[in-house]
């Protein structure tokens, strides 16, 4: 009989390419602006070729088609991460619940936002296509945030940590901060950096919409702002320092928007503007986490020895 060979992964190890695999997905967002702002959007004018005859860029695509294909190769990166987040997975002797599943929407969230990113090029970068191209990577982003998170707890009931109301208010937060991304990618699409020459523009006109965008900012510091002072108040310390590090996050995208807006754009501040974007996210993820926690699951209950037959005297 042959004994099976197993190839256990330590928890640690596990953390790591979690935390890993947040780390990528932050930076090929990243990387996909700066495809935008370099008009490389078309540099591989189809998919999932790059051009009718060929998989991979040419010489004579020149710098643009090796910029494109480059964020291209980049997907490919990101998903043997996510898969060995997943692999690794496997291989604990036991592991959380949810953890399997959280790990392999990761890995197929990769494919699937690279999907949505082919269509980007052959609707010829329709701004509306390229938004949800964004916002499929803040999905991806915020699947590999719980992914990692739940690598970290135990295995026990979940825990508020705070009152009710203040887990209402973070919910409403959080839904506030996914609304300014949504309507982030509508003053993106109004704006001068379509990804190529000839690519559409969404219609909207950009000073309304950019000022409907720094409204829900606005709204959004607000909250943040009254939930840390509300976690402070009912002595709520790790999710007021989790809200302290979503206001200051928030005022830093919040400076860099102002200053992109009023020197009309330069592109190393929409590409530091993309970025804290992802970092607004995971902030405000950090903020939902903090609201809850996992106990350690309770020991099994000793086994209760079975009852013994009563014989009756004779």
């Amino acid at each position: 009989m042959k004994a099976s060979v197993r190839f256990p992964v330590s928890p640690t190890l596990l953390r790591r390419l979690a935390y890993t695999s947040i780390i990528a997905n932050v930076a090929i967002v990243v990387t996909g602006g700066g495809v935008r702002l370099t008009r490389s959007g078309l540099g591989c004018p189809t998919w999932p070729r790059c051009t009718d005859e060929s998989y991979i860029a040419t010489p004579e695509m020149g710098i643009n088609g090796a910029i494109e294909f480059g964020n291209r190769l980049l997907t490919f990166a990101v998903g043997v991460i996510a898969l060995a987040v997943v692999l690794a997975v496997l291989a604990q002797r036991t592991r959380p619940r949810g953890l399997l599943p959280l790990s392999i929407g990761v890995l197929f969230g990769i494919p699937a936002q690279a999907v949505v990113g082919g269509i980007t090029v052959l609707t010829n970068l329709n701004p509306w296509v390229v938004g949800l191209h964004f916002l499929a990577s803040m999905a991806v982003i915020a699947a590999a945030y719980a992914c990692w998170k739940r690598t970290t707890e135990p295995d026990g009931p979940v825990t508020p940590t705070v009152p009710a109301p203040l887990r209402t208010l973070a919910g409403l937060t959080t839904v506030v901060s996914a609304a300014v991304l949504v309507v982030g990618t509508w003053v993106t699409g109004s704006g001068p950096h379509a990804g190529d020459q000839g690519a559409a523009r969404n219609g909207l006109d950009p000073e309304a919409i950019s000022q409907v965008h720094a409204d829900g900012v606005f709204l959004l510091i607000g909250l943040s702002v009254a939930l840390l002072f509300a976690f402070r108040a009912v002595g709520a310390t790790r999710a007021a320092r989790a809200a302290g590090v979503l206001v200051a996050v928030e005022l830093g995208q919040g400076l860099i928007g102002f200053v992109q807006y009023f020197t009309h754009l330069p592109a190393v501040l929409v590409a530091a503007h993309m970025l804290g974007s992802c970092l607004v996210l995971l902030a405000t993820l950090g903020v939902l986490w903090a609201t809850r926690e996992r106990r350690p699951a309770a020991p099994p209950a000793p086994a209760t020895p079975a009852a013994q037959p009563v014989t009756a005297a004779v």
